[in-house]
């Protein structure tokens, strides 16, 4: 085990993760949670964008998108996603990769429940990552929505959670004179018990 103490301490890598959100959020002016999730598509060509986890599981995270999303059809093509979170505030930051899978039951209805009905009713009506007419066109179908389901829409079946399951987790701290501390946590499944290593700068 490698020799951890201090913001690194502890056995249980969703832990320590939880720990350090819960820190960036008293300290992060905005979006503590947004993380730069990177896809690949079919020809193997990478892609990110900017996301907000919702949810650091027992085992897992989650964050929520649309499943018609380009997002989403990559991570479904190669069932494997990676993200890193940083916090400028606190100089550090947690790179994640591992396998993924849907999040599209009761814990998805309960989440989608719990957020704003322009938001509920901005998942139905966005196509996201198609192609748009105008803005005009996106305040109208909210509109025809609005008109649809009133102040209750249910969730879309076309939206709900991915959750990913790390094969790696990676926590990195700012250090002076860019001597870095890294901690590697690593596993060949989901099932496999973790590796953690030092890492150089």
């Amino acid at each position: 085990m490698a020799d951890r103490s201090g913001i690194f301490a502890g056995d249980d890598p969703f832990a320590i993760s939880r720990a350090w959100l819960a820190e960036a959020e008293r300290s992060e002016p905005n979006d503590p949670n947004a993380i730069a999730l990177s896809t690949v598509d079919a020809d193997g060509l990478p892609n990110a964008r900017m996301v907000l986890l919702k949810e650091v599981e027992a085992a897992a995270f989650v964050f929520y998108t649309n499943y018609d999303s380009r997002k989403a059809a990559e991570i479904d093509h190669a069932g494997k996603a990676a993200f890193v979170m940083h916090w400028k505030s606190l100089r550090r930051q947690i790179r994640v990769r591992g396998v993924t899978s849907r999040e599209d039951g009761a814990k998805a209805d309960a989440y989608f429940a719990s957020r704003s009905l322009k938001s509920r009713l901005g998942a139905w009506s966005s196509r996201q990552s198609q192609p748009l007419e105008s803005r005009g066109a996106l305040m109208a179908e909210v509109a025809r929505r609005t008109a649809e389901f009133g102040t209750n829409p249910p969730r879309p079946p076309f939206w709900g959670g991915i959750r990913i399951t790390p094969l790696e987790i990676e926590f990195w701290a700012d250090g002076a004179f860019r001597l870095h501390d890294r901690f590697r946590w690593a596993r060949a499944t989901p099932q496999a018990p973790w590796t953690v290593t030092r890492l150089s700068p």
